[in-house]
């Protein structure tokens, strides 16, 4: 008899490398045999298959739920048999967008972009798994031991005092523990249903301050469906908005990314794994991956990453919630002498676009925070502030729920570091911060 297998232990071979086989039955016992495209791991419990076409095997499954099913490790090439029963077909919802992704993602690497269309994802209670006889080679020992980084990467994050340093620290435990060399950071920007970035690491451009709406491409769905999304072969579909980019920037129409931060990608990924970042009920932003490589991350790898948002989703409302340090609650400075030809600094109040003369620096929330800040400065002669005062203040309008203040001041802060502004943001304390201004400056409220 051969030895109980578990579920969770053969979750290699459910990432499409070698086909699995399904054979059914209609209610006359007649069986029909036929090749999966997609095998999703559900559970300890159970599986999804892809429903993609009324086809024989389908009307099979809907006359006589008891199927096997044989799959095989690409590892080890151990076969294994499942006994299954179908239970459900969802058409909607977490697991339906995770398969439906990964489906864009196979049809793309086979050269099927437009015939693979998921219908529903059919869900199976696995009653057993049973290994079949044959030759197996040896398991490979793995490239690293992923609980063992991401005990690492947990006290490390445990360790950061501002999310300034939380953001940096956690890209550098993903590319010296996990080995990722692409990843970035975006936070929900809630009143407008989108994503902005607030840190990346290893693109040309840092992307800071780029946006994508909520439910676009592997980051915007994972935010929406609060859920993973992960992808082992490059897609078009969930990657076109950098195509269009490419061609608006080459057309007639190029003045219309004038207020557009391009997001920062690599321009031939093979492998993406969006996790999103959450504190109980609320979403506070997508951690994103990217890989050169097909295949590059596994059910362990979005395991652990998934771990790692969560640890990290804690570690910043917990920052994002701390009080002031009293002793840097100071007294407003008094104004450093500025000299040279002033900056014209104009606001558009349709958008909350900030122009540092002819350059487009941020819009948005982060556009009215700097804009306040600015006419503060000018207007009042203030350099000192604190989080806290901002999150009062009318004018900038955020929302009653994760207004997520913090996160939007290091994205501004390292927006204007990274184009050399003459006007920097420069933390002083837990929760304050002052406005550095090495020229005189010129308000011009458009709209």
């Amino acid at each position: 008899m051969s030895p109980r297998v578990r579920l969770d232990t053969i979750r290699e071979c459910f990432e499409g490398v070698i086909p699995a086989v399904l054979a059914t039955s209609d209610r006359d016992g007649m069986p029909n045999v036929s090749y999966l495209t997609q095998v999703q791991y559900v559970d300890r419990e159970h599986v999804a298959l892809s429903y993609q076409f009324f086809n024989k095997t389908r009307a099979n499954i809907l006359a006589n739920p008891q199927v096997k099913m044989i799959v095989v490790s690409p590892q080890t090439a151990a076969q294994y048999q499942l006994t299954m029963q179908f239970q459900r077909t969802e058409t909607s919802g977490a697991l339906f967008e995770s398969m439906r992704a990964k489906l864009a993602g196979i049809a793309s690497h086979v050269g099927m972009c437009g015939v693979f269309q998921l219908l529903g994802s059919d869900v199976f209670r696995v009653t057993d798994v049973a290994l079949l006889p044959g030759e197996r080679l040896p398991a490979p020992a793995g490239e690293r031991n992923l609980l063992a980084a991401l005990r690492v990467c947990s006290e490390r994050l445990q360790g950061c005092r501002d999310l300034d340093r939380l953001f940096d620290e956690t890209l550098r435990c993903l590319d010296e523990k996990f080995g990722i060399d692409h990843a970035m950071l975006l936070m929900l920007d809630a009143p407008g249903a989108s994503l902005y970035t607030v840190a990346s690491h290893g693109y040309t451009d840092s992307g800071i301050g780029s946006e994508i709406a909520m439910g676009e491409g592997v980051i915007g769905v994972a935010a929406r469906m609060r859920t993973p999304i992960r992808i082992g072969h490059m897609t078009t579909e969930y990657g076109y908005g950098r195509a269009i980019r490419a061609q608006l920037e080459d057309s007639a129409r190029a003045g219309e990314l004038a207020e557009q931060i391009p997001l920062p990608g690599l321009p031939g990924s093979r492998s993406q794994l969006a996790v999103p970042i959450s504190a109980g009920e609320r979403t506070l932003g997508v951690l994103y991956v990217e890989s050169d490589q097909d295949l590059r991350f596994t059910y362990d790898d979005e395991d652990a990453l998934v771990a790692l948002a969560a640890q990290f989703g804690l570690a910043m409302t917990v920052l994002q919630g701390a009080a002031p340090e009293p002793a840097a609650v100071a007294a407003p400075a008094q104004l450093p002498v500025t000299a040279g030809e002033p900056l014209v600094i104009r606001h558009f109040s349709a958008t909350d676009s900030v122009f540092f003369g002819d350059d487009y620096l941020i819009k948005g929330v982060a556009g009215r925070v700097l804009w306040s800040l600015v006419q503060d400065y000018v207007q009042r002669g203030r350099s000192a502030f604190t989080n806290r005062e901002l999150r009062l203040d009318p004018r900038i309008r955020l929302p009653d729920v994760n207004d997520n203040l913090e996160a939007r001041l290091v994205l501004l802060a390292r927006r204007l570091a990274e184009r050399n502004c003459p006007v920097r943001i420069e933390k002083t304390g837990r929760g304050t911060f002052r406005l550095a201004v090495q020229r005189p400056l010129a308000l011009v409220a458009v709209g």
